[in-house]
């Protein structure tokens, strides 16, 4: 091997081993070979010897000298001469590693998919506008909302602007999204489009066909092949690529001369990352605009306080459309109280009752030739199950876990539908409740197959469609059929709409045990009514649901902003997200009272705790709790102010609990989507 000496311009590289490890998560010096100076430069990952092993890194800064007092070891090699790791994105990584209280190089493996090397050899030197043929797009959609046309002005005219875009009751957004992109791109622009699915990606990509070549648009998924990702992560990079849509990850793309940023949906839970430190999409494309001075839209059907947070502050400001576009536009819609469409819970002999108003709606909508959509708020059949009699939770006798009927998908189309533990998976045959003795069984959670089965009863000879779980249909025809989906998996109608939608047990929705169950809610209902026709062609929503409640009021009215302003006002009452800062510590007993010894909190910070976990929520990984005893939350919450404050107590806390080899279990969790 070739002796290695010193480059003779900058010889020492400034780098960050990506070692997911708290108290090592800092640059490192090391010396570059000359042989390799040109290609070493900041950005570019690199192999390096650390404690005796080989890791990567990435080079953060090159540098005359070291304040190092030892000897400095050489970079092994260059991994790739790309600089994937450009300055805006090292400074968005360490903003928000402070921000949730994280590891940057944690962060760095969501935001920089893995090197391919046969996506360098790809062409990345054609310029965007020689990748197809654009056309002049038509922006008139968004005069439909106020001050639409000065807000589109000001983006073009390179002018920051920060908008809530509620978007109308019906509205082709995906097309007025992507004539405003197309138009961005067309000026030399960059455009950054974050959606929660592949669904949305998808709907997205062939309205932005309409205006812009098919190699004109980037689309970056987790779903593609580690090729296919990392080729089109290098376009974004050397400034090929001008309109990126993609899904969570694609957030941290580094979009050249970035002019637009846009969230979809932000209040869904697929735009969290699910690996620490839990970055939520909207933070990172709100740090990108404040960093970039770029423009940004968190675009949605409903709004979630988060966003109206962000318009209250003055950051954002309110795209709306008027009182006149939206009554025009929206559905009837009526609330027949919880149990005014009722599916029969009981296994044998029950029945399914139907309002007059329901009945009708549906009906109508099927005799004018239109499909009718039924939402459902589970998949499967009836996984949660109870005594028929005493109502008491049916238990396997040998687990004494739940018992539930399967779905279609995990038994024989020749099986008979039998309860079934779901936890050992035993045939529960001949069973008897543990309370009363009566084998009697019913559903406790209606799926959506159970639904199917009983609407297909009330509504014969019709059609009937299911879509959600592993089964999510992409778009159905505009012909008569009963759609029984799950949120989320509402089937676009090609050619058309729903003439009637029946949204089935609010209760289930409603009467979650957490923080956004109000908000989820109406956001799930608001997509569905947004897909059905406006009023004057007969369209109907009917709502099985308290219409005095006041989310049903929000949407029957369709005022998703006085909806936002009512939950924000509520989480400023009792000190919750985003009224105020908020961590979730959660772990072992002695891990927690040790964190807490090290953390050094903000003014006015106040713990709460330690109580157990909630619910359904565990550790990640194999906690041992016979070891380390039952997982404990601790709670952490702080006023608003310095934006980062909180992130980076608990940031520099976990380094120096990393620093003493605490090996105990710990997850820490800042303004966590979900508060049971």
């Amino acid at each position: 091997m070739p002796k290695k000496t010193p480059a003779a311009r900058k010889p020492v590289a400034r780098v960050l081993p990506l070692l997911g490890v708290a108290h090592l998560d800092r640059g490192f010096d090391y010396l570059v070979d000359e042989a390799e100076s040109d290609s070493a430069q900041a950005g570019v990952k690199v192999r390096i010897r650390f404690n005796g092993r080989l890791v990567d890194a990435i080079i953060v800064e090159r540098k005359h000298d070291s304040d190092f007092g030892g000897q400095l070891r050489f970079i092994e090699r260059v991994i790739s001469p790309f600089q994937v790791y450009p300055p805006q994105l090292s400074r968005l990584v360490e903003a928000l590693a402070d921000r949730y209280g994280g590891i940057c190089s944690d962060i760095i493996r969501s935001a920089i998919p893995p090197r391919h090397a046969k996506a360098e050899e790809a062409d990345l030197d054609t310029p965007w506008e020689e990748l197809g043929a654009a056309s002049e797009p038509d922006l008139s959609g968004w005069s439909a909302y106020q001050h639409g046309e000065t807000f589109v002005d000001s983006i073009l005219g390179g002018k920051l602007a920060r908008a809530a875009w509620q978007i109308a009751p019906g509205d082709e957004w995906e097309d007025a999204l992507a004539a405003l992109a197309a138009k961005v791109a067309l000026g030399g622009g960059g455009v950054l489009i974050v959606v929660p699915d592949q669904k949305v990606v998808d709907a997205l990509e062939n309205a932005l066909r309409g205006v812009v070549g098919p190699k004109q648009i980037t689309v970056l998924t987790n779903s593609m092949g580690p090729q296919a990702r990392y080729r089109r992560y290098l376009s974004a990079l050397v400034g090929q690529a001008r309109i990126v849509v993609g899904t969570r990850s694609a957030a941290f793309t580094p979009v050249d001369n970035l002019q637009l940023a846009v969230i979809f949906d932000d209040g869904n839970d697929n735009l969290v990352d699910n690996i620490k430190p839990y970055v939520h999409a909207r933070e990172v494309l709100t740090t990108r605009s404040a960093f970039e001075n770029c423009s940004f839209i968190a675009a949605n059907h409903s709004r979630t306080a988060e966003t109206q947070l962000l318009v209250d502050s003055g950051w954002a400001h309110d795209l709306i459309p008027s009182a006149s576009t939206i009554e025009a536009r929206r559905p009837d819609i009526l609330a027949i109280g919880a149990y005014g469409l009722s599916i029969s819970r009981e296994l044998e002999g029950g029945t399914t009752s139907v309002q007059a108003p329901a009945f009708q709606a549906a009906q109508q909508a099927l005799d004018r030739g239109e499909p009718v959509l039924v939402q459902a708020p589970r998949k499967g059949y009836a996984p949660i199950l109870a005594c028929g009699k005493c109502h008491s939770p049916a238990r396997c006798r040998h687990c004494n876990g739940p018992l539930g009927l399967p779905p279609s998908s995990e038994r024989s189309s020749e099986e008979a539908v039998m309860p079934t533990c779901r936890w050992c998976g035993r045939i529960a045959t001949n069973h008897r409740c543990t309370e009363c003795g009566s084998p009697r069984l019913r559903a406790i959670v209606l799926g959506s197959e159970r639904t199917a089965e009983e609407l297909g009863r009330a509504f014969p000879n019709t059609s009937v469609v299911v879509s959600g779980g592993n089964k999510v249909v992409g778009s159905i025809e505009n012909a008569p059929a009963l759609v029984i989906a799950t949120p989320g998996a509402e089937p676009r109608v090609n050619g058309g709409a729903y003439g009637a939608a029946l949204l089935l047990d609010a209760g289930t929705l409603l009467n979650r045990q957490d923080l956004r169950a109000t908000e989820d809610c109406l956001a799930k209902w608001a997509q569905a009514a947004t897909m059905v026709r406006p009023h004057f062609k007969g369209g109907r929503v009917i709502i099985a649901a308290d219409p005095e409640l006041p989310v049903v009021r929000h949407f029957m009215s369709w005022d998703m902003v006085a909806a936002a302003v009512e939950e924000l006002r509520a989480r400023r009452e009792v000190r919750f997200p985003p009224a105020v800062h908020f961590a979730a510590i959660d772990g072992a007993d002695a891990a927690l009272d040790s964190f807490e010894q090290l953390v050094d909190l903000p003014e006015h910070a106040e713990v709460l705790g330690p109580v157990p976990l909630p619910p359904g929520d565990s550790l990640p990984g194999e906690y041992d709790a016979d070891r380390f005893g039952p997982p404990q939350r601790l709670v952490v919450r702080a006023p608003l102010g310095p934006r980062s404050q909180l992130g980076r107590a608990l940031r520099k806390a976990n380094a120096a609990r990393s620093a003493r080899k605490d090996e105990l279990p710990l997850r820490i969790t800042v303004d966590p989507i979900h508060v049971g």
